[in-house]
Formats: structure tokens, C-alpha cells, sequence
């Protein structure tokens, strides 16, 4: 038997830390200096903010390496293994990434307007804000929990952009049509918020959802007397007041309706 896989696994057994493979220098020097490195050990290199356009890495070991805010448009990363790589704001437009095991990667905020994707393993990458993404990459349900994410966030602006989305491609989603209004009521658009939430009403009554209809009626009852008030009043600043007195009239329930839509 190998004495060495012995040691090792002798090593593994009692809990001893083995350290972790260090980046081959001599292959990253070979990608910097001749820009191709087909099937390189690049795996934990370090090449953040690095200039890799039009690169040929086909088939190499990237797996960890960090490549944020990297320049990889264009580049030929056809078969590169890229498990658990930092790829977060790196610019992949254009870049062939057909076969590329791309799964557990951060590719958040990365731009991938016109990459090729075809035969790409994404199962567990993290493509939250990434830019360009083909739409048969994320689902309805995972555009519904970024537009969540930023509601809970107060992004709301981003938030309705990720339930616009939602909607077109599924336009009876009712959690997204109601998270939608709660959203638009946020921004001070009382007009919009009603629609949605009669909308959700509707829909959630039609799939038999009775907890979601009744939640979807009180939000829009909440916001119509909150309104009639605001008009019989006559506040001097109604408009600039109107989205805390509603959600203070709804007792604070923007954020329990967003819990209840998770």
C-alpha cells in the first residue's frame, strides 16, 4: 500500500488540518505572459482586477481562484473548472463558458451579457444582481426571492424590477403581484399598490388561497381609509405624509405582509 495515502489519511482521521494546495506560479505566469493556458493549474489563483480578455483558459483547473471585478470578456473558458470561484463583479460578456463547471461560484454583479453558457453546471452559484443573464438561468420563483431580498433591503425600486420580471413570465403569480403592491406602496404610489393588491386578491382567490386573499383585501382596505381620511382632512401634506399614515394605519404591516410572501 501507498506509505504516503496512509500518512495521509492516518493524518485525516486525527483531525490534523492539511494545508491547503497553493496556486501554481508557473501557470499563472504562463496565462499573464502568452494569455492562453489551456488545461493550466489555476486553481486559487489570485487574479483580482485582472486585465484576462480574450484569455484562452479552456479546460483548466480555476476552481477557487478569485477573479473579482476581473476582465474576462471574450474569454475562452470552454470545460474550465470554476467550482467555488470568486467571479463577483468580473466582466464575463461574450465569454465562451459552454461545459464550464461553474457551480458554487459568486457571480454576483457580474456582467454576462452575450456569454455562452450552453451545457454550464450553475447548481449552487450565487447569481444574485449578475447582469445580462440568459432568462432559462434563473427561475420565476428565484427572481420572486431577489425581489424580497430587496424589499427587505428598502430597495424598492429594484425590488419591483425583480417582480416586474416575475410577472411577465408568470403573470398569476400572486405572491409577486401582492409583494409588488407592497413595494409600490412604499414609493408613495398608493395608485399602483391597490391595483396590485386587488390583483393578488383576485388571484389568490382563484387558486383557492384563502390566507392570501384575505391578507391581499386587508392591505387594500388598510390603504382606502387610510386615503378617505387623508381626503376628508384635507392634510396640508398629504402626499408627502400619505405612505407613513398608511402603513402606520395598517399597524405596521408592510413588513409582517412581506414575511407572510416568503
Amino acid at each position: 500500500m501507498n506509505s504516503k495515502l496512509v500518512s495521509l489519511g492516518l493524518l485525516a482521521a486525527l483531525g490534523v488540518a492539511l494545508p491547503a494546495r497553493a496556486e501554481n506560479l508557473e501557470h499563472v505566469q504562463r496565462l499573464l505572459a502568452n494569455r492562453q493556458c489551456q488545461q493550466c493549474d489555476l486553481h486559487r489563483a489570485g487574479l483580482v482586477f485582472t486585465n484576462l480578455s480574450g484569455v484562452d483558459v479552456s479546460r483548466s483547473d480555476l476552481s477557487l481562484a478569485n477573479l473579482n471585478r476581473a476582465n474576462l470578456q471574450g474569454a475562452n473558458l470552454q470545460g474550465a473548472n470554476l467550482q467555488g470561484a470568486v467571479l463577483s463583479y468580473a466582466n464575463l460578456g461574450g465569454a465562451d463558458l459552454r461545459g464550464a463547471d461553474l457551480r458554487g461560484a459568486d457571480l454576483r454583479e457580474a456582467y454576462l451579457y452575450g456569454a455562452n453558457l450552453t451545457g454550464a453546471l450553475l447548481d449552487g452559484a450565487n447569481l444574485w444582481r449578475a447582469i445580462g443573464l440568459p432568462e432559462n438561468l434563473v427561475s420565476v420563483e428565484q427572481l420572486y426571492l431577489w425581489g424580497l431580498a430587496e424589499a427587505q433591503r428598502g430597495n424598492f425600486p429594484d425590488a419591483i424590477q425583480y417582480f416586474n420580471q416575475s410577472l411577465s413570465r408568470q403573470p398569476d403569480f400572486s405572491n409577486a403581484m401582492l409583494a409588488r403592491g407592497i413595494a409600490r406602496l412604499q414609493l408613495g404610489d398608493e395608485a399602483g399598490a391597490m391595483e396590485d393588491g386587488r390583483q393578488a386578491q383576485q388571484m389568490f382567490l382563484a387558486q383557492g388561497n384563502i390566507p392570501g386573499q384575505q391578507l391581499s383585501e386587508r392591505f387594500v382596505t388598510g390603504i382606502e381609509q387610510v386615503l378617505a381620511a387623508e381626503e376628508r382632512e384635507r392634510r396640508a401634506q398629504r402626499r408627502s405624509n400619505g405612505v407613513g399614515n398608511v402603513v402606520s394605519a395598517l399597524g405596521g404591516l408592510a413588513s409582517l405582509f412581506l414575511r407572510f410572501l416568503l
